[in-house]
C-alpha cells in the first residue's frame, strides 16, 4: 500500500539546463495560447477548452458547439503543445520509452522508442508506477539527510551562509536556531496576512491570482479563505468553484477530500 507521504507528495526529474529551458518555453507557449484566444473570444471558457482537448485526446466525436470551441480556440495547436510538453517531461526523467506516438485510430498508439502500439491506459499505469518508486526513493534519500531542492536559494538559504552557522551538518541535515525557525515559519504564513487585492477583470488573471495564493499558502484553503484574498463588486465569488476546477484541469490545483484545495 501506498503511503501518504508518497501519495502527496511529488518527485521531480533531476533535469538538465537545456531539458528545464525546453520545459519551460513549452509552458510559457501554452500560457500565452490560451490568454490570446480567451482575450479574442469572450464565449470561450478554459474548461471549455480542455474539455474539447481531452474528447480530442480520446479520439471521440466533436458536437457543433465543440467544434465551434475547437476552431476559435485552435486546440489542435494546444494539443500539439501539451504533447510537446509531456514529451519534454518523459525526456527529462528519462522516461522516454513511455512517449506516444501518432494514433492509430484503433485506441492505441505507437510508441516510437518500443516501436509497437501500446495501450495509453497501460503507459499510464506504468508512468504513476515509476512516479511511486521514484518517490519512495527520494523519501529515503530524505532520511539520510540528502534532500534534492527544487529551488536550493529559496528554499535552503542557509546553505550559503554556512560560514555563520546557518549551514549543512556532516550529515547534510539543516542546522538552526529554534529562532531561526520560528522566523520562517513566520514568513511561510506572511502570504496569508497581506492586504485582499481586487478580483481581476480577465479570466486568465483571475487563474494566475487564485493559483499564485494556494502555491504561497502553507496550508490548504477553503474557497470562503480564498474569496478573503479578494474584493470587489458583483458576483465573482460564484466563479471560484469554476476557477478552482480550471486550476485543477491543468494540474494547478487539488481538492482535498475535506474540500480545502492546494496548489
Amino acid at each position: 500500500m501506498t503511503s501518504p507521504a508518497a501519495i502527496e507528495t511529488f518527485p521531480f526529474p533531476i533535469a538538465t539546463p537545456e531539458q528545464q529551458a525546453r520545459i519551460r518555453d513549452l509552458a510559457e507557449q501554452i500560457d500565452a495560447h490560451r490568454k490570446r484566444v480567451l482575450a479574442a473570444h469572450d464565449e470561450l471558457t478554459l474548461t471549455g477548452l480542455y474539455n474539447v482537448l481531452e474528447k480530442l485526446k480520446a479520439g471521440a466525436e466533436l458536437t457543433t458547439k465543440e467544434k465551434l470551441i475547437h476552431d476559435k480556440g485552435l486546440v489542435a495547436v494546444l494539443k500539439s503543445l501539451h504533447d510537446e510538453l509531456d514529451a519534454a517531461v518523459l525526456d527529462a526523467y528519462g522516461w522516454t520509452d513511455l512517449m506516444p506516438g501518432p494514433s492509430t485510430g484503433s485506441g492505441r498508439a505507437e510508441n516510437p522508442v518500443r516501436g509497437e502500439l501500446v495501450e495509453p491506459r497501460l503507459m499510464e499505469q506504468t508512468l504513476l508506477e515509476r512516479l511511486v518508486a521514484l518517490n519512495t526513493q527520494r523519501l529515503a534519500e530524505e532520511a539520510q539527510g540528502h534532500i534534492r531542492w527544487l529551488r536550493p536559494d529559496f528554499q535552503n538559504p542557509q546553505a550559503a551562509q554556512a560560514s555563520i552557522g546557518l549551514g549543512l551538518s556532516g550529515s547534510g541535515q539543516r542546522n538552526e536556531h529554534p529562532d531561526d525557525a520560528t522566523s520562517r515559519a513566520s514568513s511561510a504564513r506572511a502570504p496569508l496576512q497581506q492586504a485582499a487585492q481586487q478580483w481581476p477583470s480577465t479570466l486568465p488573471d483571475q487563474l494566475a491570482a487564485v493559483a499564485r495564493i494556494l502555491t504561497d499558502s502553507p496550508t490548504a484553503q477553503t474557497e470562503a479563505q480564498l474569496a478573503a484574498n479578494f474584493t470587489g463588486k458583483g458576483r465573482w465569488k460564484y466563479r471560484l468553484p469554476d476557477i478552482l476546477a480550471a486550476l485543477e484541469a491543468l494540474g494547478r490545483a487539488r481538492r482535498l477530500d475535506d474540500g480545502r484545495w492546494m496548489g
